[in-house]
């Protein structure tokens, strides 16, 4: 069984680069129309819609800031008028977080990263939800982390967050099954993007040799779970969280 998402709207957020990039392109590749959201990088975003319409794919770029309910109403509005209803959302986009102990941090450096994150999904779920509760259909996937998991020094901000949102996916599973809706998350581990090229190669050399199968996530390792979570191949799972980290830690 091939996964086919011919007549499939999908929307990927934070799309114009690294994991989100991988993402949108294999929608593409897999026959869905794809609306790229970007926050700054319009010239990326605009690059890879390029690339998807000239392998004969369809796409559109959209810029809108995630955290803004109005901004997200407006990418809805338009990405409905240009392409159709959304039938598959990707929550991806990167909200940035303060690297530092947490004993050292203040409150507004935590409030901030959860804030920017729950908010980011909440208005970005709650923007297609309607639509994909009018047609009985949706797949909904939320890019979270191992650290969600299994927490790590320095990162307390972001644990949280995606803690969160895991907690808040499993809700919305339970509550939008019966509008053949469904709702997974998808755990990446360590994966090599612009946002971690300024770690020292250490971390990627000590991570892959804790790893199974001796590597870091590339981001295409994240979008082809992602396309399974989005295809009718997964259609009797919901509420589920996957780490897609090599077996660098296994539930």
């Amino acid at each position: 069984m091939c996964i086919d998402l011919q007549g499939k709207v999908a929307l990927v957020t934070g799309a114009s680069r690294g994991i989100g990039a991988a993402i949108a392109r294999d929608m593409a590749d897999h026959d869905a129309a794809v609306v790229i959201n970007y926050l700054q990088s319009q010239d990326k975003a605009e690059a890879l819609k390029k690339d998807i319409t000239e392998a004969g794919g369809k796409a559109i770029t959209v810029q809108a800031d995630v955290r803004d309910r109005t901004a997200v109403d407006r990418m809805i509005a338009t990405a409905e008028k240009e392409l159709g209803p959304i039938d598959i959302l990707v929550n991806n986009a990167n909200i940035s977080f303060p690297m530092q102990p947490f004993a050292e941090m203040a409150w507004p450096e935590i409030e901030a990263k959860l804030s920017g994150e729950i908010g980011a999904m909440v208005h970005c779920c709650q923007a297609v939800i309607p639509g994909m509760q009018q047609k009985k259909y949706g797949k909904i996937v939320l890019v979270s982390s191992t650290l969600s998991r299994e927490p790590g020094h320095g990162f307390a901000a972001h644990c949280a967050a995606k803690a969160a949102m895991d907690s808040l996916a499993r809700t919305m599973a339970l509550e939008l099954g019966s509008s053949n809706i469904f709702v997974n998350v998808v755990g990446p581990g360590l994966t090599r993007t612009d946002a971690t090229a300024g770690m020292p190669a250490g971390v990627f050399t000590e991570t892959a040799a804790h790893t199974p199968l001796q590597r870091v996530a590339e981001p295409e390792d994240i979008a082809n779970v992602v396309m399974f979570l989005a295809s009718d191949m997964a259609d009797h799972l919901t509420g589920q969280y996957i780490p897609v980290n090599g077996g660098g830690f296994m539930i």
